[in-house]
């Protein structure tokens, strides 16, 4: 039996598609499942039952004998929100509990870590332990997921197999319900639909060109099967970032919306908003020697590919995966 933590939400409702595709649907779903909205995301998917976020802790505590694999990709990913207590609760104890009872009961264990960990970027983006400590996160959602990863390197009790995967700029079906959390590319494209037109941010950089700020832009999918890569060949355990390990500009990945959608590009600039901009990430790019080292040979899409098959395939066609 797998347990898939955040099974309604963006990634995890993608996971549980592979998942099925490779033959499993022995999966019990873990979420807030109160969101009525995202009920689509797992509709027509198999699994055996589906279990409250609140009640699973308690229940897994009890049912641990028949649990084979953990993916826990369940917090809140909101990074302008100030609620701290939220974020202690959600993003850091739960993710305790899940790690004590894996690691006491001999259960592998795959989370979701962030590439917001790096912060601006100052230390470098290499998913090598020793940086962890050193990190300087820009919100309280980075600040969690990093002291969760320096939390667990500190453990001497772990799973026999645990991977903390740092996720970068994630895009792709699915994630209609995050609103404005939702990726650029998400947002882009109902834009330029309804108005012909993008506004991207200013750059408020020295030396950086309105919409050359640039990020590591990876397709869900890709995500996914580096998940199941890791849990499936479990290769040494650690911190793994999950990214195509090329930074690409907002202008670059507007350009291929644009493209996607047949549309005379069309774009113009406005000001960042002020209560982001001290904290805006300029620059994102994942080193992803540890990966491949580890044996990962999957192909990971570029933007080119990854934005015209979701925009195509799943936006304009309101389509799901």
């Amino acid at each position: 039996m797998i347990i898939l933590t955040g099974a309604a939400g963006f990634i995890g409702s993608a996971l549980l598609r592979q998942l099925n595709e490779r033959g499993h649907s022995n999966i019990v779903l873990v979420d807030d499942f109160t969101d009525a909205e995202r009920y689509r995301n797992y509709l027509g998917k198999s699994f055996l039952f589906q279990i409250n976020r609140d009640e699973f802790i308690d229940w897994f505590q009890k049912t641990h004998h028949s649990i084979d694999a953990v993916y826990h990709l369940g917090a809140r990913t909101d990074t302008i929100s100030k609620d701290k207590a939220t974020f202690d609760q959600l993003n850091f104890n739960y993710s305790i509990s899940i790690w004590n009872i894996c690691s006491e009961k001999g259960i592998p264990l795959l989370y979701a870590s962030s590439a917001a960990t790096y912060g601006s970027g100052d230390q470098g983006f290499q998913d090598d332990h020793e940086l962890v400590s050193k990190l300087k996160p820009l919100n309280l959602y980075a600040k969690s997921k990093n002291d969760f990863d320096r939390w667990v390197l500190g453990r001497k009790e772990t799973p026999p197999f645990w991977a903390g995967v740092k996720f970068f700029n994630v895009y792709g079906p699915n994630e209609y319900h995050k609103n404005r959390m939702a990726s650029v590319v998400f947002h882009a494209c109902k834009q330029i639909h309804e108005t012909g037109a993008m506004k991207l941010f200013r750059s408020h950089k020295k030396g950086i060109a309105n919409g050359e700020q640039k990020r590591d832009f990876i397709y869900v999918k890709d995500i996914c099967s580096i998940c199941l890569f890791l849990m499936n060949e479990k290769p040494e355990s650690g911190l793994y970032n999950a990214g195509t390990g090329t930074a690409r500009s907002f202008n670059d990945l507007v350009s291929c919306i644009f493209s996607a959608l047949e549309i005379e590009q069309n774009v113009s600039f406005i000001d960042t908003p002020e209560n982001i901009r001290e904290h805006y990430q300029y620059f994102t790019e994942a080193s992803t020697d540890k990966l491949r080292a580890a044996g990962y040979s999957g192909k990971i899409r570029p933007i080119e590919e990854g934005v015209k098959e979701y925009i195509r395939n799943y936006l304009l066609e309101n389509k799901i995966y």
